[in-house]
């Protein structure tokens, strides 16, 4: 319980000296809030591009082709190698008399392949890989291309590469633009705390007249870092989703014109507690930063 009063106490202090200035408050928290609400924006809809660009681009195979002398026993054995990797999720199988059959059936190549003396088609593996990114993909080729009568390994992650580098730059973009305003937001603070330490210079040196320790001296200054932040981060989170309201529904009549089923989404939960945590985290140095200043911490 003692460990708990001192906490409490700064927390009311914090909040008393938050209502005291409401004006003053409320100018900070909707600055602080618009400046985390434009990364904030910026990571939904790059999540959101993430989810449009996988459901509506092909998903990347791999198709790994045998020589076409190759005994069906040798496509057994890497059809059974391939089973027990890890990293392929599932494999199909297409025996050479298939793809003749199939092929037979388009027109114009009937008399073609009829023409022909043997079948020229390979047995072949459709294979979807566990992880589809573009180095994961490139690794297991690699791999594959080892394998006994294995002919050919033709890898599908060209729009995967195309859109990995679209959204390395997109998130690139968004941490210079948060990092930014952080530092904006991080300066805002320690303003705030800073005036209010100017202006309550008197109690404090009477407070360690009386033996007040500085970590006495800090909390309520902490927390009201804390508490500014945490409102700024809670009015960027209203701003996003508001946004994404708004937005919801015209890009709802967009995708369908495409023929698309799509919809946008909010941040979810574990980006807003990530958002509120940084924004109390980067309140909290601002004002470490200003008492620092002020009270000549080592």
């Amino acid at each position: 319980m003692n460990f708990f009063r001192p906490h409490w106490s700064a927390f009311v202090f914090a909040c008393r000296r938050l209502a005291a200035a409401p004006a003053n408050s409320l100018l900070s928290v909707l600055v602080i809030g618009i400046a985390l609400a434009l990364p904030a924006g910026g990571q939904m809809l790059l999540s959101n591009a993430l989810t449009l660009g996988r459901s509506t681009s092909p998903t990347p195979q791999i198709s790994l082709f045998m020589e076409v002398a190759a005994e069906r026993m040798s496509a057994d054995a890497v059809g059974a190698q391939l089973a027990k990797r890890p990293d392929v999720r599932r494999y199909r199988f297409l025996p050479r008399e298939e793809t003749l059959a199939r092929m037979k059936k388009s027109e114009g190549l009937a008399d073609v392949i009829d023409a022909l003396a043997s079948n020229p088609f390979p047995d072949a593996f459709v294979i979807d890989p566990t992880n589809d990114g573009p180095e994961a993909m490139e690794m297991l080729a690699v791999e594959l291309r080892r394998l006994p009568r294995v002919e050919h390994v033709q890898l599908d992650s060209a729009w995967v590469r195309r859109l990995d580098a679209l959204l390395k730059v997109g998130r690139t973009g968004v941490a210079l633009l948060a990092a930014l305003l952080g530092v904006g937001l991080i300066a805002i603070t320690f303003n705030t705390i800073r005036l209010q330490v100017l202006t309550q210079g008197c109690e404090i040196e009477v407070s360690r007249l009386l033996g007040a320790t500085d970590a006495y001296i800090r909390r309520p200054f902490h927390y009201f870092g804390v508490l500014q932040g945490l409102l700024g981060g809670a009015v960027a989170w209203a701003i996003v989703w508001l946004a994404t309201l708004w937005l919801a529904r015209p890009t709802g009549e967009l995708a369908r014109i495409y023929g698309l089923d799509f919809s946008l989404r909010p941040p979810g939960i574990g980006d807003s507690v990530l958002m509120l945590g940084l924004a109390a985290g980067l309140g909290l140095l601002g004002s470490s930063l200003a008492l620092r200043q002020y009270l000549n911490d080592p």
